[in-house]
């Protein structure tokens, strides 16, 4: 069914909560559980739609499973030899995460399988995992655009290769590393920028041996994985929602615990710092091989920056609620080098720059990146796009609307965020979940 959110202007927002579990962490605990030796037992885990598409996938490949029942996870591994092949093609449903990783994993596989997804997915660019990994000698055939489903020939030998991205991407690091597990030789990949480090973090809890070098991790194919306990941190991309919030709604305060703070993932709080917001880091720790904190914020008037480049892959994921606090800062906010930006779930600059002058705020599209003018925000209508952080960001809008804000199409924050609209409208947010039609 259809769902909208309606959103009055509301606040303060306050509390003491923990945010659901990191989903690019969950999706790999299944992964490297999966192919590793013994049981591995996981806590924390995100059951978000996202994360439970990449487990069904591996229950469609005859991987035992338990779970999640309250966050907890139970793998039976079956080693890096033991996935069967499915009976059907895999549907991951919205996540690219799954996709993108799962089309490094099966290229190894001896037998053929098909990646499919939903509608949103299916329009996502495939091309820059495809062609590094069919120089590996992967055989995988998208559609025309470079776009899902994919079809993969089991059976090929794979060679690993040194391979030097175009842009810091996560995704294709991860499944180039998945391939290099089962590649003759040794697999690299040089990045421009840091782009987030769960793969190799968990290739080291699950016993693998790899090299890091600042931009360059590489491996060696034929080891083995061993089973882990794996405690998920909060994730920080559902926590940016709230330290937006907090930060422009006055008299708020709030306390995020365990929120995961890997330092290739923390450039939402450095951009708020630099705006001008009063975010605390407290009792930093380690969940195992990921560092974690408590976050206290407190409201502040922002102001606008020119976001630095060095920063953009840090946020990428976080950049919709950051447009929130750009609206909301005295001042302009430019952000320049996120092209990336354009193939998320939806088209996040264009997206949100047509939501946020819905509402009466000045937004300058440009190729790679957005100009925001901070201002009064207007109550109204905007599109997410079926895009979940685009419908979050704008719930969190509303804390600083002159009136109501309907948000069309957000069915899909169960993807990465279930229970969103009760935590938020438990810590002071004024949201209802509505039929698409009424």
């Amino acid at each position: 069914m259809a769902i909208d959110y309606r959103v009055s202007p509301s606040g303060p927002l306050v509390g003491d909560w923990r945010v659901p579990g990191d989903k690019s962490i969950s999706h790999r605990t299944i992964i490297f559980g999966a192919l590793a030796d013994g049981t591995t037992e996981v806590s924390g885990f995100l059951d978000g739609l996202d994360c439970l598409a990449t487990r069904d996938a591996f229950r469609a490949m005859g991987v035992v499973i338990d779970g999640p029942e309250d966050g907890l996870l139970r793998i039976q591994g079956v080693g890096m030899q033991g996935l069967n092949a499915p009976a059907q093609a895999l549907d991951l449903g919205n996540s690219g995460t799954s996709m993108r990783l799962l089309a490094g994993l099966l290229c190894a596989q001896s037998f053929d399988t098909t990646l499919i997804g939903d509608v949103s997915l299916s329009r996502r660019p495939m091309r820059r995992v495809v062609e590094p990994l069919t120089r590996m000698g992967a055989v995988i055939r998208g559609a025309a655009a470079g776009t899902p489903p994919l079809s993969i020939a089991g059976g090929q030998p794979l060679q690993g290769i040194h391979h030097v991205s175009a842009v810091a991407s996560a995704q294709v690091k991860s499944a180039l590393l998945l391939a290099g597990l089962y590649a003759e030789g040794e697999t690299r990949v040089d990045e421009p920028a840091p782009s987030r480090d769960h793969t190799e973090r968990m290739l080291e809890t699950f016993g693998y041996p790899i090299r890091r070098d600042h931009l360059s991790v590489c491996l060696q194919g034929g080891g083995r994985l061993h089973a882990a306990s794996v405690q998920v941190p909060a994730d920080l991309s559902s926590a940016a929602f709230f330290l937006v919030g907090a930060s422009i709604a006055p008299g708020s305060e709030i306390l995020l615990r365990d929120v995961g703070i890997n330092p290739t993932r923390t450039g939402v709080i450095d951009i708020l710092r630099a705006m001008g917001a009063d975010i605390r880091i407290e009792r930093e720790r380690r969940f195992g091989a990921e560092p974690v904190a408590d976050l206290r914020v407190r409201a502040a008037p922002l102001h606008g920056i020119a976001i630095p480049e060095a920063l953009v892959p840090l946020a990428i994921d976080e950049f919709p609620a950051l447009f929130i606090a750009a609206a909301c800062a005295e001042g302009e906010t430019v952000l320049t080098g996120a092209t990336e930006l354009r193939v998320k779930e939806s088209d996040r600059i264009q997206v949100m720059a047509d939501g946020l002058a819905a509402l009466g705020v000045c937004a300058e599209p440009r190729p790679d990146g957005l100009r925001i003018r901070g201002g009064p925000i207007q109550g109204g209508c905007v599109d997410s796009h079926g895009d979940h952080r685009v419908a979050m960001s704008f719930a969190m809008a509303a804390l600083r609307a002159q009136g109501t804000i309907r948000i069309r199409d957000c069915a899909n924050v169960e993807t990465s965020f279930p229970g969103f609209a009760a935590l938020a409208s438990a810590a002071g947010l004024a949201l209802e979940r509505v039929a698409g039609d009424a």
